[in-house]
């Protein structure tokens, strides 16, 4: 039995080498590794390439930001002179930087100037640490804020009057979780002159007392908007310093690229990210998703495109579109082909002519469309409007994605591999969340639909490309490898219960997830030919971790760590346990 079990592990070992060793020919035969040393060699690691073949391998040699060798630690040896620093990874794994396909980097900003409610838990902690911020700062003209969640306010959400207790004279607007409502104060709803007799905007919800008709404090979706310009932006400075903060938490968590998911021509985040690239001072990869108006149709694409124009540049790459095609289940929002679970629905907020062409000309112009579609009564619509760009303009190489996808149909998901649509998924949110399934999910969607919600396994199977992405700030622990293990296992961090699941056939594996926070977010940003892989030619965008994903149990990889974080060759982080 012992000399069984010798042979088993020599015959590893020399399949192990013969792949190493097969693998690194093919990078030493593209390049003379005598005339092009490296700065930085890490060796004797668990290199997961991400490559077509999804090759391991030991050694990593890098010059000029790029990698200019993937293989063996002999095969990396011919590299190094005595300029070289080499990293002894001790067996450490490395992976493809990660890439985080939908966030919304400037909204740090709220973590420094405004109340941050993220984690209280009920009314009264809420209305604690809002007391709190605003006898700090007594001086304020205005009180922003964000965090609070729908299911603490079941029902048409919290009050105006709970806020006017603290703050009478100045307006108060109080961004939720998912930021698609606000919570706001009588002096915030006077300023912007929303009484009874005001409509709701296209798309948007204003919440109302069932008696009176008055506004109660709650404003949804489109709503939002009547109220976000009475109290003054941020600042550019103050933009810049929250772009900043969220960067050094990316790169504490492996993060190289991210997907700014929504930008607004000419306001002050869109002017802060620009100035941070003019000032080199920015350390990730972006790519920026300009805002669409429903309501401007296919005449706001000649402006894009002249934005797109004067955006464009080497750190932050202008080549998508943001559209709203719905809300959120938690605000009765998202669009369902079936009814909500008390009868009501929302539509979608495009009306679906204008829609299609709308799309058909940003197709046209060779923009991506990112959609947010969370019903599937939304998917449905905005797939519509992708076939007929398809059918005015033929097919091109369009990279159109579609995220969060809570609610899709089978046949949808056909239409999406059919039509070349990337899936924007986010792991972390595949759960049955304590307090959003038990009293949102399941009362608004019944439990069908709870049950089957997020799919991602099928998008898979059906052969669509599927990227991940975090939505920071609503998923406020935005680390890659949560969502990794999240999207493995599909249950809370610690269950141990199987009926708190969610939809166990969903469960993708851990290739998967990782090919989706790398080489799929690569392909989704058209960034693929630089990044993604670890491969020879392309930058140096790589994070090392204490531990082989492969080799863990899936509830433990949400633990593992981040050991160090390199963007073009650059060490954006490194943990002191790193030599």
């Amino acid at each position: 039995m012992k000399l069984k079990k010798t042979l088993n592990v020599a015959l590893a070992s020399l399949l192990m080498s013969t792949l190493f060793s097969g693998f690194a020919q093919a990078q030493t035969n593209a390049t003379n590794p005598i005339s092009k040393k490296a700065d930085v060699i890490l060796q004797n690691g668990t290199v997961y390439t991400v490559n077509a073949k999804r090759d391991f391998a030991e050694a990593i040699a890098i010059s000029d930001g790029k990698i200019v060798y993937v293989g063996t630690n002999q095969g990396v040896k011919p590299y190094q002179n005595s300029k070289t620093k080499v990293v002894d990874l001790g067996g450490k794994m490395v992976l493809p930087g990660f890439i985080d396909s939908h966030s919304h980097v400037t909204a740090a900003v709220e973590t420094i100037f405004s109340v941050n409610l993220v984690g209280k838990e009920s009314r009264e902690d809420y209305l604690h640490t809002i007391k709190e911020f605003v006898q700090k700062n007594p001086n304020l003209k205005g009180l922003k804020g964000f965090g609070w969640e729908n299911p603490v306010f079941p029902g048409k959400g919290p009050k105006k009057e709970d806020l006017d207790q603290i703050v009478k004279d100045i307006p108060v607007v109080l961004t939720s979780g998912d930021h698609h409502s606000v919570w706001v104060n009588t002096k915030a709803l006077e300023l912007a002159g929303i009484t009874k007799d005001t409509k709701n905007p296209e798309g948007g919800v204003i919440e109302r007392d069932d008696v009176t008709g008055e506004p109660t404090g709650t404003l949804r979706e489109t709503a939002q908007d009547l109220v976000l310009g009475i109290i003054a932006d941020y600042s550019e400075e103050e933009y810049k310093e929250g772009i900043l903060a969220y960067e050094n938490m990316a790169a504490e968590k492996g993060i190289t690229s991210v997907h700014l998911a929504l930008a607004v021509p000419g306001s002050n985040a869109l002017k802060a990210l620009k100035a941070l690239e003019a000032e080199k001072k920015l350390h990730l990869k972006y790519r920026v998703s300009l805002a669409t108006d429903p309501a401007k149709g296919p005449s706001q694409v000649k402006s894009l495109v002249e934005e797109r124009a004067k955006l464009n540049g080497p750190d932050v790459q202008v080549n998508s579109v943001k559209v709203f095609m719905d809300g959120v289940i938690e605000g009765g929002t998202a669009a369902l082909i079936e009814p909500y679970m008390d009868k009501h629905n929302a539509k979608p907020q495009w009306d679906p002519q204008v829609f299609n062409e709308t799309a058909a000309a940003l197709d046209k112009a060779g923009f991506a469309m990112h959609v947010h579609s969370v019903g599937d009564a939304a998917t449905k619509e905005t797939l519509d409007g992708f076939e007929y760009a398809v059918e005015k303009n033929g097919k091109r190489d369009s990279r159109h994605q579609m995220t969060h996808l809570q609610i899709v149909q089978p046949s949808d998901i056909q239409r999406m591999e059919k039509l070349n649509v990337v899936a924007v998924t986010n792991p972390y949110w595949f759960i049955k969340s304590p307090g959003y399934y038990e009293n949102i999910e399941l009362p608004y969607l019944g439990e069908e639909r709870a049950s089957s919600e997020y799919p991602m396994k099928s998008l898979i199977n059906n052969g669509v490309k599927v990227a991940s992405a975090s939505d920071y700030p609503i998923t406020w622990e935005f680390d890659p490898l949560f969502g990794i293990q999240v999207g493995v296992t599909r249950e809370e961090f610690g269950n141990t219960d199987p009926k708190l699941v969610l939809g166990p056939e969903e469960k993708a594996s851990v290739a998967d997830l990782i090919a989706s926070f790398t080489i799929n977010g690569a392909y989704a940003s058209f960034s693929d030919k630089i990044t993604g892989s670890i491969e020879q030619g392309k930058e140096a965008d790589l994070v090392v971790i204490d531990k082989n994903l492969f080799k863990i149990p899936s509830t433990e990889i949400g633990s593992a760590k981040v050991l160090l974080t390199m963007e073009a060759g650059e060490e954006t982080f490194r943990d002191a346990t790193l030599k």
